[in-house]
């Protein structure tokens, strides 16, 4: 269809608003629900940002992050080095990692500067990382785009499994990218694709076997690897079709579709069971003097990823065609207890930060020591989850504390090798030996309640010290925070002190320990009296 036979058939919807797709779709809607009208507004420009929340930062000007791309001049070393601030250990994978940026994102800039360029043959430097769980895969990625500044979109493969040949599943990694990218193709062109779990996906059992669902979704991502071009929109989003169709009725032109050319793919994954059959494999080429790979074999397992060869992938289960577009590839090392230290004390990302971070907004402040870091390094390997069993035992030690000193007045505290052996017990001799602080953050909660009954009714409650130490009694006996147990003993009062306000004219009401042990008979007499008072009037 050419140029004119578009203007006439936006002439005709014109004219006959019947004949416009948003019409259509609002007659299929009401049909749908039994004939009722059906009223919808589409975003009037595709291209145009949703609106910013307030949770999350201010996106970047897409111009600005577009520069950066046409001026990229990053060396390896500088994305290594900055890479070190977050990530320990990994040094080889660092290195392919900032070498293989360097050389897709140095080729992008020539690409851009010459499109002619653009039409070479280029080998793309499409990445696969192999090592167990918790050793900073995603890290690594994750951080190196946010240094380039680049759209960043990570997926699990196993979220493709269930659809095998259905290629439009998996080009909504694509499409996810332009989401990233705040609809603006031009960035999301060079953004980048990380896919983990990627060895779940290879054929089962490891054997000559093949999983069809597994093998569709290899031939799928192969051709998203190489050079495709995806539709922006996709064809099953009625939607998202109705805003293209708007935006460009509106004048405006979106790019309808993106080229993979440019976008870099990264997958990763455990392959445990690849790493057992390399292990084999060294071990029966072994012959006479030890070769020097199977002498090297360190006793964990995934350490034998590093000889990994193509043949083995193949073996594994994934197609020739597939594992060929991934042709950097590197090993991440297992962390030792060593390293998991190392990752609490350097890391800019370390957990032990952010538990900082979760105390301090108590107004808590935690110190701790080398003996217990170890200590928490040592119980977190055994986890066998790599980094993110520092989480698993952060939370077991610490979980307790967390509940409890907020709301104990205990504004600082050092976490030993007790507080990790056993933190129940060492939780209680804090709490015992900061008695006076604790009473006093309870005598605070009390005056808070008063305050908030006066500000709620209008009755200012004068409580006596005996009062308030009923009050903590019972607190502590029920395992609960005095303001609740304060608000269970005054629920009536409002009703009572109203009566008693209106016969007397007084706002101000003496609580002594007796209304707290009883305070329904305590209410009641002063109703009574209250009474008394106004007949002898």
């Amino acid at each position: 269809m050419d140029k004119k036979d578009d203007s006439d058939n936006d002439k005709k919807n014109s004219e006959n608003p019947e004949n416009t797709p948003i019409e259509s779709l609002k007659k299929q809607l009401e049909s749908l629900f039994g004939g009722r009208a059906v009223n919808f507004e589409f975003a009037p420009n595709f291209d145009s940002p949703e609106p910013e929340r307030k949770d999350e930062r201010p996106e970047e000007d897409p111009d600005e992050a577009l520069k950066r791309i046409r001026e990229f001049s990053m060396k390896p070393r500088e994305i290594r080095d900055y890479l070190n601030r977050f990530v320990i250990k990994q040094e080889e994978a660092k290195k392919v990692l900032s070498v293989a940026i360097c050389d897709h994102y140095n080729h992008v800039r020539r690409c851009i500067e010459n499109p002619d360029l653009a039409e070479t043959e280029y080998g793309k430097q499409n990445i696969l990382i192999l090592g167990p769980t918790g050793v900073g895969k995603t890290y690594l990625m994750r951080t190196a785009a946010k240094l380039i500044g680049v759209p960043f979109v990570k997926a699990d493969a196993t979220k493709f499994s269930e659809t095998g040949y259905v290629g439009a599943d998996v080009e909504d990694l694509v499409r996810d990218l332009v989401k990233t990218a705040n609809g603006n193709v031009d960035l999301a062109q060079y953004g980048i694709i990380y896919i983990d779990e990627i060895d779940k996906i290879a054929g089962s059992g490891g054997g000559n076997s093949r999983d069809v669902s597994g093998r569709g979704v290899q031939i799928n991502l192969l051709k998203l690897m190489e050079e495709s071009t995806v539709n922006v929109v996709s064809p099953q989003d009625m939607m998202g079709q109705m805003q293209m169709a708007m935006s460009m009725r509106g004048g405006k032109k979106p790019k309808r579709t993106i080229s993979t050319r440019h976008i870099l793919f990264i997958v990763s994954g455990a392959f445990d069971r690849l790493s057992e059959s390399v292990a084999k494999r060294l071990n029966k080429n072994s012959i006479g003097f030890a070769s020097n790979a199977a002498e090297n074999l360190d006793s964990d397992i995934s350490d034998n990823l590093k000889f990994v060869e193509t043949s083995d992938f193949i073996k594994y289960g994934f197609e020739a065609e597939f594992i060929g577009r991934l042709p950097v590839r590197v090993a991440c090392e297992a962390l030792k207890p060593d390293d998991l230290a190392e990752i609490l004390v350097s890391s800019e990302g370390s957990i032990l930060k952010q538990y900082r971070e979760d105390f301090s907004g108590y107004g808590i402040d935690f110190s701790i020591t080398p003996e217990a870091i170890k200590k928490i390094a040592e119980l977190a390997h055994r986890e066998k989850t790599g980094a993110r069993g520092l989480m698993t035992i952060f939370e077991r030690t610490l979980r307790d504390f967390k509940f409890e000193l907020p709301s104990s007045g205990i504004r600082n505290f050092e976490v030993n090798t007790d507080i990790v052996d056993n933190p129940k017990n060492s939780l209680k001799k804090l709490l015992l030996e900061n008695g006076d602080l604790i009473k006093s953050a309870m005598f605070d909660d009390i005056g808070r309640f008063v305050e908030q009954f006066k500000a709620e009714t209008g009755y200012l409650l004068e409580l006596d010290d005996p009062a308030k130490e009923k009050l903590m009694e019972r607190a502590l006996e029920s395992d609960r925070s005095v303001s609740s147990v304060a608000y269970e003993v005054f629920k009536d009062f409002e009703h009572g002190l109203a009566i008693v306000s209106r016969n007397t004219g007084e706002n101000r009401f003496l609580i002594g320990k007796d209304a707290v042990e009883s305070p329904d008979k305590f209410l009641s007499e002063l109703v009574v009296k209250s009474f008394k008072k106004e007949i002898s009037k």
